[in-house]
């Protein structure tokens, strides 16, 4: 099952080479450029003479803890309904995400904290490190076990320079508002995925359908995946938004739509289903849509009905994308999406940038009062109206489609190198390539395993 000495040998190379490189570069980078911000320096800090209370460490540091364990927990864990790629999916999630936080604090600090020659930093740049690093697993999972840990890793430096380039340009060059990601974090990062998908298409990839299925307590895990998203992701969406009503009402509007979600899911489930029976893949999935559809607009005044309606639509639209879209990417444009990614973050993010389109249209500075600068700073001056924030925020979705396929088809022709190790089309999906798995050498005496009917992932 390992393969032919000579790609074992490469294996034993690859990954702790890389592994050594990207650490000795980045440590050394971090020696050059980074820089406690004015709240963690020591001396700073004192010599301004503030309270503690007022450090914001204290303000964010909840909220960087819920998307902590959302990147490394809940990511992790529901990518792990594949039968026989359990220790991969969240073992690799573990090194991308390593990997992408600290790349992440250099790209963006470059591109957002650059002071005086240095990038500072603190729990805010934790903060959009963890968003970067989410935006990689996103993208990972539409190539789930079809791909190696050195393609991943060259994978993560791409995405996330391409990652900090986009939001550069979203928030800083066209002003669009986008504070739980709809656009950045979840379209950017599911189309990249779905291209680089394209660009790495297995004909041969039937040889390991048998393994793409899920087994009963595969799928239990995966669960533990969707129930930590759910539940902390009215923190992912609020932790980067302005202190006070904004970030109240963020996580106000995402925790409704979630409800919504859930609740359209089990309904579509049912309903589509030949016998009635719920499918496992859409609750462990579709269920989160809508935290994904508010990202935009749940910092806006979307009104507890707006995001109602709003989950609803998104757990309807990711239901039926499970059901009756994936199998057609497949077939007919080579996307072979393994986690089914377009479902819950693709069309999500695409419907969540338009809601925000729409809202962002509707402002006004009766429903705002003085609390419109902190959600449009650039109304608020009078330097737009509404009208042209909404084009604005609906170029910003072009520039974030244009950005993410174009990146995700580069992507795609670096890790056709050859001398990147691919595990074969009849090894993927399989653990024992990369890891010790415990017990295999009796499996493997035992004959095959029986298997359920492949997942409707993909």
């Amino acid at each position: 099952m390992a393969g032919s000495p000579r790609r074992a040998a490469s294996r034993r190379l690859q990954l702790p080479l890389l592994c050594l490189l990207f650490q000795a570069v980045t440590i050394i980078l971090f020696a050059i450029f980074i820089r406690y911000n004015h709240e963690t320096d020591a001396a700073r800090w004192h010599w301004g003479n503030h309270s503690y209370a007022n450090n914001e460490f204290y303000f964010r540091y909840p909220s960087f803890q819920d998307v902590h364990a959302m990147v490394f927990v809940g990511f992790g864990f529901l990518m792990v309904f594949l039968q026989r790629y359990g220790f991969s999916s969240v073992g690799f999630t573990f090194l991308l995400a390593a990997l992408a936080l600290q790349w992440s604090t250099l790209v963006q600090g470059f591109l957002h904290s650059f002071h005086r020659g240095h990038i500072l930093v603190g729990v805010e740049s934790m903060i959009n490190a963890d968003f970067c690093a989410a935006s990689v697993l996103i993208s990972f999972g539409a190539i789930l076990g079809k791909t190696g840990p050195a393609q991943l890793l060259l994978m993560t430096l791409l995405e996330v320079a391409l990652f900090g380039i986009n939001e550069f340009v979203l928030l800083n060059l066209l002003g669009v508002r986008d504070a739980g990601g709809s656009m950045t974090i979840h379209t950017f990062g599911a189309y990249f995925g779905l291209f680089l998908s394209r660009v790495l298409y297995r004909r041969q990839l039937e040889k390991s359908k048998h393994r793409q299925g899920s087994i009963y307590h595969s799928d239990l895990f995966a669960m533990i995946g969707t129930i930590f998203l759910w539940i902390f992701w009215p923190s992912f969406n609020s932790a980067p938004t302005a202190l006070g009503d904004t970030q109240h009402r963020t996580a106000l509007n995402t925790y409704y739509s979630l409800t919504a979600s859930t609740l359209s899911t089990f309904a579509l489930s049912a309903l589509i289903s030949g016998d009635g029976r719920l499918d496992m893949v859409h609750v462990q999935n579709a269920a989160l849509a809508g935290g994904v559809v508010v990202g935009t607009s749940g910092e806006m005044m979307l009104t507890p009905f707006g995001a109602l309606a709003a989950g609803f639509l998104a757990g309807t639209v990711s239901t039926l994308g499970y059901k009756f879209l994936t199998p057609v990417l497949e077939s007919k444009l080579k996307i072979q999406d393994t986690c089914g990614i377009h479902n819950l973050h693709g069309m999500p993010g695409v419907l969540g940038a338009l809601l925000g389109v729409l809202v962002a249209g509707l402002a006004t500075h009766d429903a705002y009062g003085d609390g419109l600068e902190s959600v449009f700073p650039l109304i608020a001056k009078g330097q737009r109206t509404a009208k042209s924030q909404a084009i604005y925020q609906l170029f910003g979705l072009l520039v974030t489609l244009v950005l993410a396929i174009v990146g995700g088809s580069l992507g795609g022709l670096l890790l056709r190198l050859p001398c990147l190790d691919a595990p074969p089309d009849s090894q993927c999906y399989e653990d024992q390539i990369y890891w010790e798995v415990p017990g295999e050498d009796e499996n493997e005496a035992q004959g095959p395993l029986t298997v359920e009917e492949p997942d409707t992932r993909a």
